[in-house]
């Protein structure tokens, strides 16, 4: 356990620090309110109107997301391998051949589909 007791000692001062400032800067910062200030912001244009249920996005956004998302995991996969290139040898190299094959078709296929038409 006493190998443990700085990592805790730290991590209680890190928590105390973090619970200690925003108590202070609730407590000491400035409390003027006015209706700019509790207004949403939208980049100084002004709000628009959403319907009761939220509205719907356009599929757009999500598929802008997932593309995100796969070029995260690309990278994940890539940069570990370019590391340890030389050591993997023949079957690393094969292996990201067919990772990247994978990836290529799942792009030709959004491609197709103007999932990277940016319009």
């Amino acid at each position: 356990m006493e190998l443990y007791t700085p990592v805790l000692f730290l991590a209680a001062l890190a928590a105390g620090f973090a619970i200690f400032s925003v108590a202070v800067s609730t407590l000491t910062g400035p409390k003027r309110y006015n209706r700019a200030k509790l207004d949403s912001y939208e980049c100084g244009i002004e709000p628009t109107p959403q319907p009761v249920g939220g509205g719907r996005f356009p599929v757009k956004y999500y598929t802008v997301a997932m593309t995100f998302i796969v070029f995260d995991v690309e990278i994940m996969f890539l940069v570990p391998w370019a590391v340890h290139f030389d050591v993997l040898g023949g079957f690393g190299l094969v292996a990201v051949a067919l990772f990247l094959l994978n990836l290529t078709v799942a792009y030709a296929y959004e491609w197709r589909r103007g999932g990277l038409d940016w319009d």
